[in-house]
């Protein structure tokens, strides 16, 4: 892809994420209390314990979604591919997430975790096996590995959503701008992203060839890590 092309398409990603965000902050100022505001004034002061694995769930969650993203990204062959990769993701984990926070679906937290962190894996694997090439599934068709592992990562979402407590009665609109937060969160990561690629093409630096397996060899052991950690939290 063209650096010009890439720049363009960059600044359209950067302007959705910042309308997602701008809507946001446009609900919060409505002179109303938000959906979040009202559930936490209605429910008990949560303690420091809860405090912190609250945090750390959410934490978790945000990195384990932006390196699934980043190994979309690398396995991605083009624009329009990364494209419907990325909708089939957001699609698949936007069904699960209402799904398991409407209580239509229950499924255990930790098993959950785990096996996010294997799906991390083995796309870093696919994209090992797409650079010596031998193209398997996620190559071919990324957006059928984003969607099958996009519900799944959905019920990660839903497992932080109700450490936080949805209030009834707003439960639509909480899950709406929940969904807005973690689109604009891809978005503006994405962004980020394809912006570093241009510069480096700007720069025509020279790279070895084993630097291309750089990238899906950290994903692959960072989330292999994740795996080990979970099931050892069984």
């Amino acid at each position: 892809m063209p650096v010009m092309r890439t720049i363009r398409y960059a600044a359209v990603l950067l302007l959705a994420a910042v309308a997602l965000f701008a809507g946001g902050v446009a609900f919060a100022g409505m002179g109303q209390p938000s959906p979040w505001q009202m559930g936490f004034q209605q429910s008990a002061a949560p303690s420091m314990d809860e405090i912190i694995d609250f945090h750390n769930l959410v934490l978790w969650i945000i990195i384990a979604i932006t390196v699934f993203v980043l190994a979309l990204l690398l396995i991605a062959r083009d624009w329009r591919q990364l494209q419907t990769t990325v909708t089939a993701f957001t699609g698949a984990h936007s069904v699960t997430l209402a799904l398991a926070t409407l209580g239509v679906i229950r499924v255990p937290q930790r098993p959950v975790e785990a096996i996010i962190a294997l799906s991390i894996a083995f796309v870093a694997v696919e994209i090992v096996r797409e650079r010596r090439g031998r193209a398997g599934l996620a190559a071919r068709a990324p957006w059928v590995v984003a969607f099958a592992f996009g519900l799944l990562h959905g019920f990660g979402f839903a497992g932080a959503l109700a450490e936080i407590g949805l209030p009834p009665g707003h439960i639509p609109l909480a899950l709406l701008f929940f969904n807005l937060g973690v689109e604009a969160g891809q978005l503006l990561f994405i962004v980020a992203a394809l912006a570093l690629i241009a510069l480096l093409r700007r720069t025509h630096v020279t790279l070895p060839r084993w630097a291309a397996l750089v990238p899906p060899y950290a994903i692959g052991c960072v989330a292999m890590a994740w795996v080990i950690q979970r099931v050892a939290g069984f």
